[in-house]
Protein backbone atom coordinates (compact mmCIF):
# COMPACT_ATOMS: atom_id res chain seq x y z
CA UNK A 1 0.00 0.00 0.00
CA UNK A 2 1.44 3.03 -1.31
CA UNK A 3 2.21 5.75 2.15
CA UNK A 4 0.74 9.16 1.46
CA UNK A 5 2.64 11.98 2.88
CA UNK A 6 1.81 13.54 5.92
CA UNK A 7 -0.28 16.30 5.51
CA UNK A 8 1.84 19.57 7.04
CA UNK A 9 0.19 21.41 10.17
CA UNK A 10 -2.13 24.41 9.40
CA UNK A 11 0.55 26.94 10.69
CA UNK A 12 -1.06 29.44 13.85
CA UNK A 13 -2.94 32.55 12.61
CA UNK A 14 -0.39 35.60 12.81
CA UNK A 15 -1.90 38.61 14.09
CA UNK A 16 -1.29 41.39 12.12
CA UNK A 17 -0.93 44.39 14.39
CA UNK A 18 -0.83 48.06 13.12
CA UNK A 19 2.21 50.59 12.84
CA UNK A 20 2.14 53.34 15.40
CA UNK A 21 4.21 56.64 14.32
CA UNK A 22 5.93 56.95 18.11
CA UNK A 23 7.25 60.62 19.15
CA UNK A 24 10.84 59.69 20.59
CA UNK A 25 11.10 63.56 21.95
CA UNK A 26 7.99 63.13 23.20
CA UNK A 27 8.57 59.51 25.12
CA UNK A 28 11.67 60.57 26.09
CA UNK A 29 10.95 63.94 27.91
CA UNK A 30 7.66 61.76 29.45
CA UNK A 31 10.05 59.44 30.95
CA UNK A 32 12.70 62.49 32.05
CA UNK A 33 9.34 64.06 33.84
CA UNK A 34 8.47 60.63 35.25
CA UNK A 35 12.64 60.44 36.56
CA UNK A 36 12.11 64.25 38.47
CA UNK A 37 9.07 63.68 39.85
CA UNK A 38 9.66 60.47 41.55
CA UNK A 39 12.92 61.88 42.52
CA UNK A 40 10.97 63.90 44.88
CA UNK A 41 8.40 61.99 45.99
CA UNK A 42 10.50 59.07 47.35
CA UNK A 43 12.10 57.20 44.50
CA UNK A 44 10.88 55.61 41.45
CA UNK A 45 10.98 52.50 43.39
CA UNK A 46 8.60 53.20 46.09
CA UNK A 47 5.89 53.92 43.57
CA UNK A 48 6.41 50.95 42.00
CA UNK A 49 6.38 49.29 44.98
CA UNK A 50 2.70 50.00 44.99
CA UNK A 51 2.39 49.08 41.93
CA UNK A 52 3.23 45.92 42.87
CA UNK A 53 1.26 45.83 45.64
CA UNK A 54 -1.40 46.33 43.10
CA UNK A 55 -0.35 43.36 41.08
CA UNK A 56 -0.61 41.17 44.14
CA UNK A 57 -3.81 42.11 45.45
CA UNK A 58 -5.63 41.28 42.04
CA UNK A 59 -3.85 38.00 41.31
CA UNK A 60 -4.79 36.64 45.06
CA UNK A 61 -8.52 38.65 44.55
CA UNK A 62 -9.18 37.63 41.09
CA UNK A 63 -6.26 36.08 38.73
CA UNK A 64 -5.44 31.85 38.89
CA UNK A 65 -9.01 31.21 38.34
CA UNK A 66 -9.97 32.82 41.88
CA UNK A 67 -12.09 35.14 39.92
CA UNK A 68 -14.88 32.34 40.14
CA UNK A 69 -14.85 32.74 43.80
CA UNK A 70 -14.87 36.38 43.81
CA UNK A 71 -17.44 38.06 46.43
CA UNK A 72 -19.03 41.49 46.19
CA UNK A 73 -16.92 42.90 49.17
CA UNK A 74 -13.33 42.13 47.78
CA UNK A 75 -14.32 43.33 44.21
CA UNK A 76 -15.30 46.89 45.30
CA UNK A 77 -11.84 46.44 47.23
CA UNK A 78 -10.17 46.17 43.53
CA UNK A 79 -12.59 48.73 42.13
CA UNK A 80 -11.18 51.56 44.65
CA UNK A 81 -7.69 50.80 42.94
CA UNK A 82 -9.14 51.83 39.83
CA UNK A 83 -9.80 55.57 39.18
CA UNK A 84 -11.97 55.61 36.76
CA UNK A 85 -13.70 52.27 37.95
CA UNK A 86 -14.39 53.95 41.60
CA UNK A 87 -17.17 56.44 40.91
CA UNK A 88 -19.72 54.28 38.92
CA UNK A 89 -19.67 50.63 40.47
CA UNK A 90 -21.25 51.04 43.48
CA UNK A 91 -24.26 52.73 42.13
CA UNK A 92 -24.46 50.53 39.34
CA UNK A 93 -24.45 47.73 41.48
CA UNK A 94 -27.30 48.72 43.38
CA UNK A 95 -29.14 48.65 40.56
CA UNK A 96 -28.80 45.88 38.49
CA UNK A 97 -26.63 43.58 41.26
CA UNK A 98 -23.40 41.44 41.53
CA UNK A 99 -24.37 38.14 40.27
CA UNK A 100 -24.99 39.82 36.70
CA UNK A 101 -21.93 41.08 36.65
CA UNK A 102 -19.88 38.24 38.62
CA UNK A 103 -20.50 35.54 35.48
CA UNK A 104 -19.03 37.92 33.08
CA UNK A 105 -16.25 38.74 34.64
CA UNK A 106 -15.34 35.33 35.15
CA UNK A 107 -15.85 34.39 31.50
CA UNK A 108 -13.65 37.89 30.85
CA UNK A 109 -10.57 36.66 32.48
CA UNK A 110 -11.28 32.57 32.59
CA UNK A 111 -13.35 31.61 29.06
CA UNK A 112 -11.19 30.05 26.68
CA UNK A 113 -10.85 32.07 23.33
CA UNK A 114 -9.43 35.46 22.01
CA UNK A 115 -8.84 38.26 24.01
CA UNK A 116 -10.85 41.03 21.73
CA UNK A 117 -13.61 38.15 21.76
CA UNK A 118 -13.88 37.97 25.52
CA UNK A 119 -13.45 41.56 25.65
CA UNK A 120 -16.17 42.34 23.33
CA UNK A 121 -18.12 40.25 24.96
CA UNK A 122 -18.27 41.24 28.23
CA UNK A 123 -19.13 45.01 26.93
CA UNK A 124 -21.72 43.56 25.04
CA UNK A 125 -23.34 41.53 27.98
CA UNK A 126 -22.94 43.59 30.68
CA UNK A 127 -26.02 45.55 31.23
CA UNK A 128 -25.34 49.55 29.89
CA UNK A 129 -21.56 47.89 28.75
CA UNK A 130 -21.92 50.09 25.59
CA UNK A 131 -22.99 53.34 27.50
CA UNK A 132 -21.13 52.76 30.70
CA UNK A 133 -18.27 53.13 29.23
CA UNK A 134 -16.22 52.97 33.23
CA UNK A 135 -16.53 49.21 32.36
CA UNK A 136 -14.57 49.29 29.53
CA UNK A 137 -11.52 50.37 31.63
CA UNK A 138 -12.96 47.50 34.79
CA UNK A 139 -12.30 44.79 32.13
CA UNK A 140 -9.17 46.36 31.02
CA UNK A 141 -7.72 46.91 34.29
CA UNK A 142 -8.67 43.32 35.34
CA UNK A 143 -7.01 41.95 32.46
CA UNK A 144 -3.58 43.38 33.08
CA UNK A 145 -3.23 43.51 36.52
CA UNK A 146 -4.11 40.09 37.32
CA UNK A 147 -1.97 39.24 34.75
CA UNK A 148 0.59 42.35 33.78
CA UNK A 149 3.58 40.86 31.77
CA UNK A 150 1.06 39.41 29.16
CA UNK A 151 -1.88 41.53 28.68
CA UNK A 152 -1.09 45.34 27.99
CA UNK A 153 -3.13 47.87 29.97
CA UNK A 154 -6.17 49.08 27.41
CA UNK A 155 -7.89 51.72 29.81
CA UNK A 156 -9.56 54.47 28.43
CA UNK A 157 -6.83 57.05 29.07
CA UNK A 158 -4.40 54.98 27.50
CA UNK A 159 -6.16 55.50 24.39
CA UNK A 160 -9.86 56.28 23.21
CA UNK A 161 -10.29 56.29 19.88
CA UNK A 162 -14.04 57.33 19.93
CA UNK A 163 -13.14 60.59 21.67
CA UNK A 164 -9.68 60.44 20.06
CA UNK A 165 -8.01 61.00 23.41
CA UNK A 166 -5.30 59.01 25.57
CA UNK A 167 -1.77 58.66 25.89
CA UNK A 168 -1.42 57.17 22.32
CA UNK A 169 -2.00 60.82 21.16
CA UNK A 170 0.08 62.66 23.53
CA UNK A 171 3.17 60.48 22.32
CA UNK A 172 1.64 60.51 18.49
CA UNK A 173 4.71 61.50 16.26
CA UNK A 174 2.67 64.21 14.07
CA UNK A 175 2.79 67.27 15.66
CA UNK A 176 -1.22 67.88 15.27
CA UNK A 177 -2.06 64.36 16.43
CA UNK A 178 -6.01 65.55 16.21
CA UNK A 179 -6.10 65.56 12.47
CA UNK A 180 -3.55 62.38 12.08
CA UNK A 181 -4.81 59.13 11.30
CA UNK A 182 -4.24 56.88 14.88
CA UNK A 183 -5.34 53.62 14.96
CA UNK A 184 -8.17 51.78 16.60
CA UNK A 185 -8.53 51.27 20.25
CA UNK A 186 -8.69 47.24 19.87
CA UNK A 187 -6.25 44.82 21.19
CA UNK A 188 -3.67 44.86 18.46
CA UNK A 189 -2.75 48.69 19.14
CA UNK A 190 -1.94 48.01 22.71
CA UNK A 191 0.33 45.20 21.98
CA UNK A 192 1.92 47.22 19.48
CA UNK A 193 2.38 50.02 21.80
CA UNK A 194 3.83 47.45 24.59
CA UNK A 195 6.10 46.73 22.51
CA UNK A 196 7.51 49.87 21.60
CA UNK A 197 7.34 51.09 24.62
CA UNK A 198 9.28 48.19 25.65
CA UNK A 199 12.17 48.80 23.25
CA UNK A 200 12.30 52.45 24.33
CA UNK A 201 12.85 51.88 27.99
CA UNK A 202 15.37 49.29 26.96
CA UNK A 203 17.02 51.45 25.54
CA UNK A 204 16.73 54.12 27.89
CA UNK A 205 18.66 51.45 30.00
CA UNK A 206 15.72 50.01 32.28
CA UNK A 207 14.99 46.21 31.78
CA UNK A 208 13.42 45.10 35.37
CA UNK A 209 9.58 45.29 35.82
CA UNK A 210 9.15 46.50 32.11
CA UNK A 211 5.27 46.14 32.01
CA UNK A 212 5.03 48.18 35.59
CA UNK A 213 7.45 50.83 34.06
CA UNK A 214 5.25 51.05 31.08
CA UNK A 215 2.20 52.12 33.14
CA UNK A 216 3.78 54.23 35.31
CA UNK A 217 5.21 55.90 32.15
CA UNK A 218 2.11 55.91 30.21
CA UNK A 219 0.21 57.57 33.47
CA UNK A 220 2.66 60.27 33.97
CA UNK A 221 2.48 61.19 30.52
CA UNK A 222 -1.62 61.86 30.68
CA UNK A 223 -1.08 63.07 33.86
CA UNK A 224 0.74 65.97 32.11
CA UNK A 225 -1.97 66.32 29.56
CA UNK A 226 -4.56 66.29 32.71
CA UNK A 227 -2.77 69.47 34.54
CA UNK A 228 -2.79 71.11 31.28
CA UNK A 229 -6.68 70.49 31.15
CA UNK A 230 -7.40 71.16 34.95
CA UNK A 231 -7.68 68.55 35.76
CA UNK A 232 -11.35 67.64 33.92
CA UNK A 233 -10.39 64.41 33.21
CA UNK A 234 -11.26 62.66 36.72
CA UNK A 235 -13.14 65.86 37.96
CA UNK A 236 -10.64 66.52 40.26
CA UNK A 237 -8.84 70.06 41.18
CA UNK A 238 -4.99 68.96 40.48
CA UNK A 239 -3.67 72.68 41.35
CA UNK A 240 -1.05 73.30 44.33
CA UNK A 241 -0.15 69.46 44.64
CA UNK A 242 2.51 68.88 47.00
CA UNK A 243 3.07 65.30 45.68
CA UNK A 244 4.77 65.32 42.09
CA UNK A 245 3.27 62.01 40.92
CA UNK A 246 -0.58 62.70 42.66
CA UNK A 247 -1.88 62.86 39.01
CA UNK A 248 -0.02 59.52 37.96
CA UNK A 249 -0.75 58.23 41.27
CA UNK A 250 -4.21 58.59 40.97
CA UNK A 251 -4.61 57.58 37.23
CA UNK A 252 -3.20 54.05 38.49
CA UNK A 253 -5.26 53.78 41.20
CA UNK A 254 -2.43 54.33 43.78
CA UNK A 255 -3.70 57.42 45.87
CA UNK A 256 -5.68 54.89 47.99
CA UNK A 257 -2.45 53.33 49.72
CA UNK A 258 -2.17 54.97 52.94
CA UNK A 259 0.82 54.54 55.55
CA UNK A 260 -1.77 51.78 57.48
CA UNK A 261 -3.50 50.05 54.61
CA UNK A 262 -5.69 50.49 51.67
CA UNK A 263 -8.56 53.42 51.63
CA UNK A 264 -11.82 51.99 50.51
CA UNK A 265 -12.88 55.41 48.06
CA UNK A 266 -16.81 54.29 47.88
CA UNK A 267 -19.46 53.26 49.34
CA UNK A 268 -21.18 50.10 49.78
CA UNK A 269 -23.75 49.42 47.05
CA UNK A 270 -26.37 49.09 49.48
CA UNK A 271 -26.00 52.43 51.03
CA UNK A 272 -26.31 53.88 47.75
CA UNK A 273 -29.34 51.83 47.26
CA UNK A 274 -30.63 53.13 50.20
CA UNK A 275 -30.35 56.85 49.71
CA UNK A 276 -31.44 56.68 45.95
CA UNK A 277 -34.83 55.32 47.46
CA UNK A 278 -35.25 57.78 50.42
CA UNK A 279 -37.73 59.92 49.56
CA UNK A 280 -37.48 63.42 48.65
Amino acid sequence: MTRRPPVPATPAAVEVLPTLDLSGPALRAGLQALRDAAARAGGLETVLDALRLKVRLFGELAGGGRIAGLEEGPLLALCTLMATVRRHVASWLAVNGFASLHGHLVALLDGGGDLQDRFDAFLARVPGGTRERWLRDLAAELLHFTDPERVPLMTRWMWDAAVGSGVLREIWFEDDAAAAMLPSDRVGTFRTLRRELDGFLREAGMYRDLALLQDLLCAQIYARYINDRGGAYLKRDFTGEEDPLAHTRRLLGLDCWSGDGLRIKLKPPAAVAAVTAAPG
